[in-house]
């Protein structure tokens, strides 16, 4: 059982790699954490390319209800979950994290405390997981407040979460680079 970080940035190849390496796997959960959104049909074709990709035995949770997942010791099969960023959205979401008072009132603690939960979920996980993050620290600086918080909250994240996996990558053009574990070769197919 090894769990996985996969970091990069917005259409690195970061995604495929993750499913890539599941590949010989007739049984993965999906854990999509993006969720449906009606009025954008620039995310549905997301979620449809996504979608195709994926063997048709592989099962989808659209959830960001992930510990219980990460928990559970009656289902063997591997766990995708795509993404933290689209995770850790909601999370900020749900706690009303955009809001610079709220913010500082409550919602730091919550968003906080959230992030140790999933960390240690993954670090204690009996399950194989592969877990799909944007790496945050290449790009340029937010204009705002909130954007920031974002991109410091998710760096936070994914160090928490990297430090609970055996392997880290990071995809750049589509070619890994390994972080941290052993060397996760080979290409796999694009869409």
């Amino acid at each position: 059982m090894t769990r996985t970080l996969i970091l990069g940035g917005a259409r690195s190849g970061k995604s495929t790699r993750a499913e890539w390496l599941l590949r010989e796997h007739t049984d993965v959960l999906y854990a999509a954490t993006g969720g449906r959104r009606a009025d954008d049909p620039d995310w549905a074709q997301r979620v449809a390319l996504h979608q195709g990709r994926r063997p048709a035995s592989w099962r989808t949770a659209e959830t960001v209800d992930l510990e219980p997942i990460l928990a559970a010791t009656d289902d063997p099969a591997p766990v995708l979950i795509d993404c933290l960023g689209m995770w850790l959205t909601t999370v900020m979401d749900q706690a009303d994290a955009w809001d610079d008072a709220a913010w500082e009132r409550r919602a730091a603690g919550s968003v906080e405390r959230r992030c140790a939960e999933l960390a240690e979920a993954v670090r204690v996980t009996r399950r194989q997981v592969v877990a799909v993050s944007n790496e945050v620290g290449l790009g340029v600086v937010p204009a705002t407040a909130a954007g920031r918080r974002f991109r410091d909250t998710l760096g936070r994240l994914n160090m928490a979460v990297a430090e609970a996996c055996d392997e880290v990558l990071l995809v750049v053009a589509g070619q890994p680079l390994t972080i941290k574990g052993p060397t996760a070769g080979g290409t796999p197919r694009t869409a």
